[in-house]
C-alpha cells in the first residue's frame, strides 16, 4: 500500500540520505521519494505504518513528524461492503443489546432504546480511541476541522465520548447530553464530510487501533445517525 506522510528537519540531500537509510533499515523499504523542500515523504510498504511507528524510528534523529500530516492509505484489497463488516458486527452488538433491554422491560420504549443505543455506541467507539489515544489525537488531526487547529482536541474528544456513554446509561441531564451530543457530533461531521468529498484516502481514526477502515460514506452515515437520534430524542424533551 502507499503512503504519503511529512517530515520536518530536512535541510540537504544528506538529509534525504539518512531518512531513506533509515527507512531501509528499519522496514526495508528501499522504493522512497523525497522532497527535501517540502518535506513529502511517498514510499510502498505491505503494512500501513503508523504515525507512532514512524515518530519511534525518528526518535533519536533530527527529524519529526510534521504537524501538518496527512497520511494516505491505500488498502491491500478494493473496498466493499464486506470490508466494513467488523464495523457492522458491532453495530448489530449494540441494536441486540438495546433490543434485549426492551424485550425485558415487556414494553418497547423507542426513547429508551435509543438511549441504550447511544449509550452502547459512545462507549464502544471510545474503547477503540483508548486503547491507543495518542495514535487517535493524531490521526484524528488529519482531517477533522477542531482537531488540524488544536492537536489536543483528539484526546479531549475521546473523553467526551465516553462520558456521553456513561451518561445515556445512567440516563444523567438528558436533555443537556443530548444537546451536547448534537453539538459534538455535528462538528465532527464537517471534517468528515470534506475528505469523503475531496476523495482524500484517509483511515478512519475512530477505529484506528483494531479495524483496517478506511474514510468513507460508511463514516458518514454513522456521525449522522447519532446526530439525528439526538435531535429527534431533544425533540421528544421538549
Amino acid at each position: 500500500m502507499k503512503q504519503t506522510i511529512y517530515i520536518q528537519g530536512m535541510t540537504c540531500g544528506s538529509c534525504v540520505t539518512k531518512i531513506k537509510d533509515i527507512f531501509k533499515e528499519k522496514y526495508n523499504i528501499s522504493d522512497i521519494k523525497i522532497d527535501k523542500e517540502s518535506g513529502k515523504v511517498e514510499y510502498e510498504h505491505d503494512v500501513f505504518l503508523t504515525n507512532t511507528d514512524i515518530e519511534k524510528m525518528l526518535e533519536w534523529t533530527k527529524y519529526s513528524m510534521s504537524d501538518t500530516i496527512l497520511s494516505s492509505w491505500e488498502p491491500d484489497v478494493p473496498v466493499t461492503l464486506s470490508t466494513y463488516i467488523p464495523l457492522f458486527t458491532l453495530f448489530w452488538y449494540i441494536i441486540l443489546f438495546s433490543l434485549l433491554v426492551e424485550y425485558i422491560s415487556w414494553i418497547f420504549d423507542v426513547m429508551r432504546f435509543m438511549q441504550h443505543f447511544m449509550g452502547g455506541f459512545f462507549i464502544s467507539f471510545s474503547y477503540f480511541k483508548l486503547i491507543n489515544l495518542k495514535e487517535f489525537a493524531m490521526s484524528y488531526s488529519m482531517y477533522d476541522i477542531v482537531a488540524k487547529k488544536w492537536k489536543n482536541w483528539g484526546y479531549i474528544y475521546a473523553c467526551i465520548e465516553l462520558g456521553l456513554g456513561l451518561s445515556y446509561f445512567i440516563w444523567s441531564a438528558p436533555l443537556l447530553t443530548n444537546i451536547v451530543t448534537f453539538i459534538v457530533m455535528s462538528v465532527s461531521i464537517v471534517g468528515v464530510l470534506q475528505s469523503v468529498f475531496k476523495k482524500q484516502k484517509i483511515k478512519c481514526a475512530c477505529l484506528w487501533a483494531v479495524f483496517n477502515l478506511p474514510m468513507s460514506w460508511i463514516t458518514i452515515i454513522e456521525d449522522a445517525l447519532m446526530i439525528v437520534m439526538s435531535w429527534a430524542m431533544i425533540l421528544m424533551m421538549i
